[in-house]
């Protein structure tokens, strides 16, 4: 399983996206920083996006990166744990 980051601007503040976090919640991805996620997926960094730009406005912005390799520090989740 490869990991991906994915990492999102929600381009109006104060805008709230339970959907998107349900639905990265359903993909089992842990939150590393206050808009980025790591997750575990034998899908497609393509397939990903697909499914998440469902949730989000058209002019949000949504990045989502094969890794392979990572440094951290101080995260909010170790994603060496997944």
């Amino acid at each position: 399983m490869a990991k991906f980051y994915v990492a999102y601007d929600l381009d109006k503040p104060g805008q709230n996206y339970p959907n998107l976090w349900d639905e990265l919640d359903s993909l089992g991805a842990q939150r590393v920083q206050d808009s980025v996620w790591v997750l575990a997926s034998n899908s497609t960094a393509s397939a990903i996006r697909d499914t998440l730009q469902q949730h989000i406005d058209k002019n949000d912005r949504l990045l989502v990166v094969q890794s392979a390799g990572a440094a951290w520090q101080n995260l909010m989740f170790n994603p060496a744990k997944l």
